[in-house]
């Protein structure tokens, strides 16, 4: 899930991030603000889910996926739209 808190005064947009897998240890997000590098990590809850908060530019879209246990990459159920990748599959698209 992703849930965008936009404010009035502010030139960004608060994203929070939430996503459940079966057996993760894991999650990470990658991509965002075009960094494949260095990753978002998400924080496990006691539901069993993991979620993250990140700050981005408004009037911006970015690609991203899911990193998980290190080695599953999985897209965002509910973002706002997918992009073909480099590698012939697609990535989660998010626009604010």
């Amino acid at each position: 899930m992703v849930q965008k808190t936009y404010y009035k005064t502010k030139d960004y947009c608060k994203v929070k991030f939430s996503f459940n897998v079966e057996n993760a240890e894991t999650i990470e997000i990658l991509g965002l603000n075009s960094d494949w590098e260095n990753s978002v990590i998400m924080t496990r809850k006691k539901d069993g889910s993991f979620s993250a908060d990140v700050n981005l530019p408004k009037d911006s879209s970015h690609e991203f996926k899911y990193l998980v246990n290190e080695s599953e990459w999985l897209n965002e159920p509910e973002a706002d739209s997918v992009a073909p990748n480099i590698y012939g599959g697609t990535n989660s698209v998010i626009s604010l």
